[in-house]
Parts: structure tokens; C-alpha cells; sequence
């Protein structure tokens, strides 16, 4: 296994954290009988050879022995090593562009592909369930492929292996369009009787992939009933190796996996397949959250979020039925309520009543105590708050009321309206306490403005100039002072009071939030326009100046000049920024320049659809020659924001907040 191993300079090449000198130590672990000493090695693997999937001299070197490794039937848990020599693989294509060492890897370890292709039919379970994906993803003669897939299909007798053979079928039918045919024909035979649950739920996960027309026309009972099954074998006592209690990210991860994780993929898979079909797919998560499985359930609620993220429906029953399993006694299912729930803001709403009961009947979870930084809302009250039920106003009052208020407290307060005006008091009074010296400043004094600016609650003015005249230099002093500034500019003309603080920071480091607020307070365009713009008439390099100009409208004509030259910035944030601000001071004069470009990022960059659809709002009539994008966003299925992937948590808050301007717009329209 290890021929030649000393012989390699391994000290002269690299891995992610240095001299790949240990890198021996770590192949020989691999190796070890001890199963603590594989994981340790493994961890190192991927933690240094392979770190975040970067390829190294080191990780090329390693490859012809993980090989070996992997041959070897003495060698425990090889598997993991058949996966570890995939990921650094890849998918086993060389598109144009890719790193010279991504490149050389994977021709590396496609020279392995017949060693897969042997170890498709080991002993080991583990090793033939690797090995079936590598197979597809590296020999090179796809009717060899199809048959080996289909030849062990035959024989195989473990169900997790034929999970896996069951997507290598679909990977290969969609890789290899001349061979789809007879794969789907497979594909479609073993998602019917008498193959086991799990195996018909695989296949048809790959058909929603490949070949949606031949799926079942009763899918979604299909499914359900199919999961039925497999939760009745699932059971039975689970043939499972014991693992090693190691404190290694690798073990982390296994220990953080779900207690069924196959399951949780093979419906995973079927959802993302299915995609669009929305009405399948809540009928699915229906299905799946009424199991009398409280695993299936748990796995329906963690899978639900792509589903809620990514395309606009009427998601009011899946939302209920997620809400339901707050009563549940197991902690894993009102864990992963509470977490998807957090996330929908008040789309939320359907589950409130469950929120609330778990609220007020659990008040240890009001607040959340962690490792690093102070207390947090716990996410049951903030998923109440979020959305928007007056019935968590009381709760913050009381926590308002008691040492240790939770830093977030304040951004939960934009969501409920009219309903918090109770808490105004408690917060001023919380603002006035924090220390202008404490090191999370930041942290707490913007929370509480976002609040007060959301109740409009200009009585706190005295306490944000506070905070703009006695706060002391620190290196986040910034954050504080912005945040402050634009509190007051929310507050508008009622913040008179404010204006001699605020010209006094028109030549400091925040003149152009000075310079914003100042203009909300008073509109005095004669200070304002000499700190947006140079003597010369160009825009001062500040990335909201013209953000800025814009909000001024006609009364920053003499800026005009200076953003138009800014149009053919290299950057599409700042030309549409930029194109905003014309289009707000230059009204009708200037819709010929900017419209062709709007229309282009509103089409090629979805991200910067919000700042558009604010600017057409704010022109009233004028904004007409853009409201055909806003009526086609209106009867688009998909958010904006989708794939979820590139929002995170804020997608349906910020899909929402984009569907609302476009709804208000044309309405007044």
C-alpha cells in the first residue's frame, strides 16, 4: 500500500497549512485498525490536503496510495476513502478555465476509474455504495457503465447500495443523453413493485430529475405510501458500524447528521427535482408533516425551507402543520419548527397560535444564552415577532423590563407596527442605559435605533444626539454614528432639533450620512450639494453619494453632469444606483439614457430589483415605461431571489418587500 511512500519529498510540497511532511503520518492513519486513528487521519485529509475542496501538490502525490488504500479489503471504513478520492475528482469532466492542480486531479484520478469499477462488486457495503457513483462519474464507456449498474442491481441484496446504484442510473442518463433511454426504461421499472420502499423512492427521485413525463400520474400518494413502508422497516435494529467519539470536524459532522439522512436525501432529491411544481410539492410536505413518523416529520420541516425560499405560493397549510410540531415532546422537531419558522417573517403567521402557546408556556426560552456575545431572542419569540403577532408586544415589554436585555431585541420591533408603540418608553429608556464606552456599542445601540426609527418615535431624538456628540473614538465608532444619522433622517423635519449636531458632521468621516440626514431635516440643498460633489462638478467617490442625489431630486440638478459621466462605471451596483439618481432629478429629461440600462440589470441581475422598483415608486406616472417588468414579477411563480442559496434567511423578507412595492405601485398606477 505505502511502496515508495518515504522516498516522496514530502516536505517540498504543500497543503493548506504548510509542509506536507505529516502528510505520510495521516495516509498510514488511514490504515490504522484503530478507529479513532482513521477518523483523526481522515479529518486531516480533508482539513489540510484537501481543505474546502482545494487541490494541492500533496493531495496529487496522495492519490495513487488512497488508491491502494482503497483496494485493500484489510483496510476499514475505505469508503470514506472512495469518497474522499471523488471530491478531489470532482464530477470527472475538465471544463475550460479550471486550475492547472484541479485539472491534473481529476485526470488522476480518472485513471483509477477501473479500480471503481472492481470495487462495485467488494464485500464491504460501504465501499460498493461509494464506488457506484464514482463509476459514472469516471469510466469513460457509458454501455459498460449501464451494464455494470444494471448487472449489480441484480445481485445486490443491501438496500443502501441499491439506493445508490438506483442514482448512479440517473446520473448516467443525464450525463449520457445516447444512453438515457435504456436507463430511464431501467429507472422507471425500479420504481415500481416489488423493489423495496427506499429504492423506489430513489428512483423515482432520479425520473422527477431525468424523465418527469414518466412519473406516476398519483405521485404525491405514491410517495407518501412508499414512506410509509420504509418507516416501518427502518424500525428494525440498524446494521450500522459503531463510530468513534473523536473531537474532529469530520466526526462533528456525522454526529450533526440526521438520524435518517438517507431518507432525508432520497426526498431532498425529489423535491429539487420536482422544482416548479409547487401544488406536488406542498401536497408532498402535507403528507410528509401529518406522518405518524416523527422523523419523516422532522425531515418535512428542514427540506420545507427550499421549497418556502424559493417560489411563491399559498403556503398557509404546511405552515400550520409545521407550527403543530411545537407540541411535539421531541426537542429535534420543535427545534427545526422553530428554525424554519424564524426564517418566514410573516408568512409565518399561520403557525402564531402554536408560537405563542410554546411562548407563554416556555419562558425559558425567551431569551437564548450564547457561547460567544451577549443574549439573544430565542427564536420562538422572535419567530413571533417576526410575524408580526401584537401577541409578542407584552413578552419584549417584560424583557425590556430586566437586566440582560437581548441585543436583537430592537430589529424584531419593524416587524409588529402600530402594535409596539407600547414599547417606545422601555426603549428609549434602554438606549439611555448602555454605556457609550461598552464594547458592543454597536451591537446594541443600532438594534434600538432600527426600533425607535420604526416607531417613528421622535421623543428618543435628545438620546440619539447623544450618541453623536458624547460617544467616545473607537474603532466601530463608525457603525453607531451611521446608524444614528439614519435614524434621524427617518425621523425627517419633526428632528429639527438635530440640525446644528448634524452640520457639525458635514466635514468629518460621515459627511455623506450627515449630508443625507441634513437633507431630510431641513432640505437646505446649498449645504448638502457641496459635500456629494467637487469643485470641478464630479460625484464624491462614497458609495451612497448618489444614492444621496437621488433622494434630493430636482434640487441636485447642478449633479447631473457628474453622474452621467458615472454611468459607464465598471461596477452594476453603482450604475444602477447611479441611473436611479438621474432618472429621480431628471425626471422625463433623462429616461432615455437610463432606461435601456435598468431594464438590462433588472433582467441579468435579479439582486439589484428592490433599488429599481423603489426608484419607479418614488417617480409616481413618471415610472410608467418600467411597470411592464413589475406586472411580469407580480405573475412570476419564482422569487426573485431564488435559488435560495443567494439570500439566505432574507429571501422571503426581501421577495415580500419587492412583491409589496410592486403591488403598491400599480395599484396607484
Amino acid at each position: 500500500m505505502f511502496t515508495g511512500i518515504d522516498e516522496v519529498d514530502w516536505a517540498s510540497m504543500r497543503h493548506a497549512y504548510g509542509s506536507a511532511e505529516d502528510v505520510p503520518g495521516l495516509l498510514r492513519g488511514l490504515a490504522s485498525a484503530d478507529p479513532a486513528e482513521r477518523e483523526i487521519a481522515l479529518d486531516g485529509m480533508y482539513g489540510a490536503v484537501h481543505h474546502q475542496g482545494d487541490v494541492y501538490d500533496s493531495t496529487l502525490a496522495c492519490v495513487p496510495y488512497l488508491f491502494a488504500l482503497a483496494a485493500r479489503e484489510e483496510v476499514r471504513d475505505r469508503g470514506e476513502i472512495v469518497e474522499l478520492l471523488v471530491s478531489i475528482g470532482g464530477d470527472g469532466e475538465t471544463p475550460e478555465g479550471m486550475d492547472e492542480a484541479r485539472a491534473m486531479a481529476r485526470v488522476a484520478v480518472r485513471a483509477g476509474a477501473e479500480v471503481f469499477a472492481g470495487l462495485t462488486g467488494d464485500p464491504d457495503p460501504g465501499v460498493r455504495r461509494a464506488a457506484a457513483n464514482a463509476v459514472v462519474r469516471y469510466l469513460d464507456e457509458p454501455g459498460r457503465m449501464l451494464g455494470l449498474l444494471r448487472e449489480r442491481i441484480t445481485v445486490e441484496r443491501d438496500d443502501r447500495v441499491l439506493i445508490a446504484l438506483t442514482e448512479s442510473l440517473g446520473m448516467l442518463a443525464r450525463r449520457h443523453p445516447r444512453h438515457a433511454a435504456e436507463a430511464v426504461d431501467l429507472l422507471t421499472t425500479l420504481g415500481m413493485a416489488p423493489y423495496g420502499p427506499g429504492q423506489r423512492l430513489a428512483a423515482l427521485g432520479q425520473l422527477a430529475g431525468c424523465a418527469p413525463d414518466r412519473l406516476p400520474a398519483d405521485l404525491v400518494p405514491t410517495v407518501l405510501g412508499l414512506l410509509r413502508q420504509r418507516s416501518e422497516q427502518r424500525a428494525r435494529p440498524s446494521c450500522e458500524p459503531d463510530r468513534p467519539d473523536t473531537n474532529t470536524l469530520v466526526g462533528r459532522l456525522r454526529r450533526l447528521r440526521p438520524s435518517d439522512e438517507e431518507g432525508s436525501q432520497l426526498l431532498r432529491t425529489l423535491h429539487s427535482a420536482l422544482d416548479g411544481r409547487v401544488a406536488d410539492r406542498i401536497a408532498l410536505l402535507n403528507g410528509q408533516l401529518t406522518s405518524a413518523d416523527p422523523t419523516v416529520r422532522c425531515n418535512a420541516m428542514w427540506m420545507s425551507l427550499g421549497l418556502f425560499l424559493d417560489w411563491r405560493a399559498d403556503y398557509s397549510t404546511p405552515v400550520a402543520l409545521i407550527g403543530a410540531q411545537l407540541a411535539a415532546e421531541e426537542d429535534q422537531l420543535r427545534y427545526a419548527a422553530t428554525s424554519v419558522l424564524d426564517d418566514l417573517y410573516h408568512l409565518a403567521a399561520p403557525a402564531a397560535d402554536d408560537l405563542h402557546r410554546l411562548v407563554m408556556s416556555r419562558p425559558d426560552l425567551w431569551v437564548q444564552h450564547r457561547q460567544y456575545g451577549g443574549p439573544a431572542l430565542g427564536e420562538p419569540l422572535k419567530a413571533l415577532a417576526r410575524s408580526g403577532d401584537p401577541r409578542a408586544v407584552p413578552v419584549l415589554a417584560e424583557l425590556l423590563d430586566t437586566p440582560g436585555t437581548p441585543s436583537d431585541l430592537g430589529h424584531v420591533v419593524g416587524h409588529l407596527g402600530m402594535s409596539a408603540d407600547r414599547l417606545a418608553p422601555a426603549l428609549r429608556e434602554s438606549l439611555a442605559r448602555v454605556p457609550l464606552d461598552a464594547p458592543d456599542i454597536h451591537d446594541r445601540a443600532d438594534a434600538l435605533l432600527s426600533a425607535l426609527g420604526a416607531l417613528d418615535d421622535t421623543e428618543s431624538v435628545p438620546l440619539v444626539l447623544r450618541l453623536l456628540t458624547d460617544l467616545p473614538e473607537h474603532r466601530l465608532r463608525s457603525i453607531v454614528v451611521h446608524a444614528a444619522l439614519r435614524t434621524l433622517r427617518g425621523f425627517g423635519a419633526t428632528a429639527h432639533q438635530a440640525i446644528p449636531v448634524v452640520r457639525g458632521l458635514l466635514e468629518g468621516d460621515s459627511a455623506v450620512e450627515a449630508a443625507d440626514a441634513l437633507w431630510a431635516l431641513e432640505g437646505d440643498a446649498d449645504a448638502v450639494l457641496p459635500v456629494l460633489t467637487t469643485r470641478d462638478g464630479e460625484v464624491v467617490a462614497h458609495r451612497d453619494a448618489p444614492e444621496v442625489l437621488g433622494r434630493m431630486g430636482p434640487a441636485a440638478a447642478p449633479a447631473v453632469d457628474g453622474l452621467r459621466r458615472m454611468l459607464d462605471s465598471p461596477h452594476e451596483w453603482q450604475r444602477t444606483a447611479v441611473a436611479c439618481a438621474l432618472w429621480r432629478i431628471g425626471g422625463e429629461t433623462e429616461t432615455a439614457r437610463v432606461l435601456p440600462l435598468l431594464r438590462t440589470t433588472w433582467t441579468e441581475t435579479p439582486a439589484l430589483r428592490q433599488p429599481i422598483a423603489e426608484c419607479v415608486a418614488d417617480l409616481g406616472p413618471a415610472g410608467a415605461p418600467l411597470h411592464d417588468l413589475l406586472r411580469t414579477e407580480l405573475a412570476s411563480p419564482q422569487r426573485y431571489t431564488a435559488p435560495s442559496g443567494g439570500f439566505g434567511p432574507m429571501a422571503v423578507l426581501s421577495d415580500e418587500r419587492l412583491l409589496r412595492i410592486c403591488r403598491g405601485v400599480l395599484e396607484v398606477g
